[in-house]
């Protein structure tokens, strides 16, 4: 039984929840440097992979006929028999209930920012997601309220952190983004199944949804550049240089269209964050020049230390 609910609970899909490190490494107190910080974020990134699985258990069974239907979700352990309804309540009751303690633990803001993060996907599972815009929404949403929680995660170490409004929006427009493509794909890998399999996209077209995803996509590296560029930014870590990061963010939006659009892949982003190797090292060329640029005066202390 353990196999089939750490299955059911989508590992594959626990790097959503990487983006609670986005408060750890934009600290201007240098947390980033700091041991008992790492501890807090993993603990928090641990706590989210329990909710958001429970989340995903909860989408299972509420989603149990169509996912019969789907070529893919027919395989996972629920709709294929391996895991038993009984055996999925049980499993979600007891991962939602340590998952909530642990986000108690952690700080009032985390906790707070958990049960918002469970009740929307609650609406989400049994009502929102037939609602045409809202249910991509929703997704993007929930993103923004992981990028939250990476703060509340470091709020009993550090009281005064916070996320710039700017990097909320961006953080929005992205995950709305992502959501969009993955509709698309479905739309365009499954046809006239599609609808059977989701419902909501009989209200969508590829070329609504292309008009959408550049929207979203040109807004989402707008509001990242203002945030690099923002007055507020430049005080708080004392440089002006985190403007330089724009090309590769904008080299990691078209790497995306590109596997969408060409090589028409996308229904599963997080297997892309996985499988892509120019989209990994992005992402990680990415967070080295942000965290170099950001802490770059502690850093040179640092390397000086060792050369001493």
């Amino acid at each position: 039984m353990i196999a089939p609910i750490f299955t059911s609970l989508r590992p594959k899909q626990w790097t959503k929840n990487l983006i609670l490190f986005v408060a750890l490494l934009f600290s201007e107190k240098g947390l980033v440097f700091s041991y008992q910080a790492w501890m807090l974020a993993l603990a928090g990134f641990a706590t989210f992979c329990g909710l958001s699985g429970s989340v995903y258990i909860l989408n299972d069974l509420a989603d149990l006929e169509k996912d019969r239907l789907h070529p893919v979700k027919r395989n996972r352990p629920l709709p294929s028999g391996d895991l038993s309804i009984t055996e999925a309540k049980s499993a979600l009751i007891i991962i939602l209930l340590l998952s909530l303690l642990a986000s108690w633990k952690l700080s009032g803001l985390f906790f707070s920012l958990a049960m918002t993060y469970f009740m929307m996907n609650l609406a989400y599972s049994f009502k929102l997601k037939k609602v045409v815009i809202l249910d991509v929404m929703c997704i993007a949403i929930g993103f923004v309220l992981r990028a939250t929680a990476g703060v509340g995660a470091l709020k009993s170490l550090e009281p005064q952190i916070y996320i710039s409004h700017w990097l909320v929006i961006s953080t929005l427009m992205l995950a709305m983004f992502l959501a969009l493509v993955k509709r698309r794909q479905e739309i365009k890998n499954h046809e006239e199944n599609a609808v059977k399999q989701r419902n909501i996209l009989a209200h969508y077209s590829l070329a609504y949804i292309d008009q959408m995803t550049s929207i979203l996509a040109t807004m989402a590296l707008i509001t990242y550049t203002f945030y690099t560029v923002s007055p507020e930014t430049i005080a708080k870590f004392g440089t002006d240089k985190l403007v330089y990061t724009v090309p590769i963010v904008l080299y990691g939006f078209l790497r995306y269209l590109y596997l969408t659009h060409i090589r028409e892949i996308g229904e599963n982003p997080s297997e892309i964050a996985l499988t892509d190797r120019p989209l990994q090292i992005c992402v990680v060329l990415w967070a080295l020049l942000a965290v170099s640029t950001i802490h770059s005066t502690r850093l040179t202390a640092i390397i000086s230390e060792l050369f001493q």
